[in-house]
């Protein structure tokens, strides 16, 4: 996105990495830079959404210190089991978890990531109970499921279709609405019998909140106008994501809604950060 916005707009656009506390340390910085239109924020439902639940301080409220400007793309993960589980379906898996109370773990790349918070809204929706067993990190959690430590995961399709394909995990479940183009032939959780469930990852385009309205509304333009391009659509969904490109009032509902959501769950597991 960086690289197509630089060429409409004929200047360049530095993508500058900060990690750390689930993406609060990198939208807090751009919650307090200059509201120039320079500095900008490809913001994730950690750091947006989530964080707020989890930490005693914010340094910062989302939509108070920050400007919606599009969401980005939309994050499908699968609900892949170790092959050692005996089901091929959602509705097997829920009545063996019925069955076999708290015999059930599932790996998480870290606490109140999205991969926790699928498991922790399966737990709520399905009425069952399986044990979270959280990894520093996305590779040594699917590590932890192909080697058969933990039962199941929540992953991103694009990680682990090569498992899948060698015959080290099986799919029973895509976490968002619609079915993946990266596993077409996988039910979404809706078609497989659990009714209501969504659970995606998500990437949004942000700015310190008094950014010129002038400002805002350009950089929407041209960014809708990119996540609404052919080959950024196509890219996208090779790599199991949809791109989005909504108004920065529907980005700003969008948030709300995740906000408001994610708490009930957060507060119902009883998640604590790391």
């Amino acid at each position: 996105v960086g690289q197509k916005l630089s060429e409409r707009m004929g200047q360049a656009f530095v993508v500058d990495n900060r990690p750390g506390a689930g993406g609060v340390l990198a939208t807090e910085q751009v919650a307090k830079a200059t509201a120039d239109g320079h500095t900008l924020l490809m913001g994730t439902i950690g750091g947006l959404t989530v964080s707020q639940h989890l930490l005693a301080k914010m340094p910062y409220d989302t939509l108070r210190d920050l400007a919606p400007i599009t969401q980005a793309v939309s994050n499908t993960n699968i609900m892949v089991l170790h092959p050692s589980i005996p089901t091929k379906s959602v509705k097997e898996f829920i009545a063996l978890a019925k069955n076999r109370p708290d015999a059930l773990t599932y790996a998480s790349s870290g606490n109140g990531t999205i991969t926790h918070l699928s498991g922790e809204l399966f737990k709520l929706m399905a009425g069952v109970k399986m044990t979270h067993v959280p990894y520093k990190g996305g590779a040594p959690a699917l590590t932890a499921l192909i080697s058969g430590e933990v039962g199941l995961s929540f992953e991103n399709a694009l990680i682990v279709l090569p498992h899948i394909r060698a015959g080290k995990m099986r799919p029973i479940a895509v976490t968002g609405a619609r079915r993946t183009q990266a596993l077409s032939e996988v039910p979404t959780m809706d078609e497989a019998g659990l009714a209501g469930y969504r659970a995606t990852g998500w990437y949004g385009l942000l700015a310190p909140v008094k950014t010129p309205t002038d400002v805002i509304a350009r950089l929407h333009t041209e960014a809708s106008q990119v996540l609404k391009s052919k080959d950024v659509v196509d890219k996208f969904a090779t790599m199991g994501s949809e791109a989005v490109g909504n108004t920065p009032t529907e980005f700003a509902e969008f948030i709300r809604s995740e906000a408001d959501k994610w708490g009930k769950v957060v507060r119902a597991a009883g998640m604590k950060p790391d």
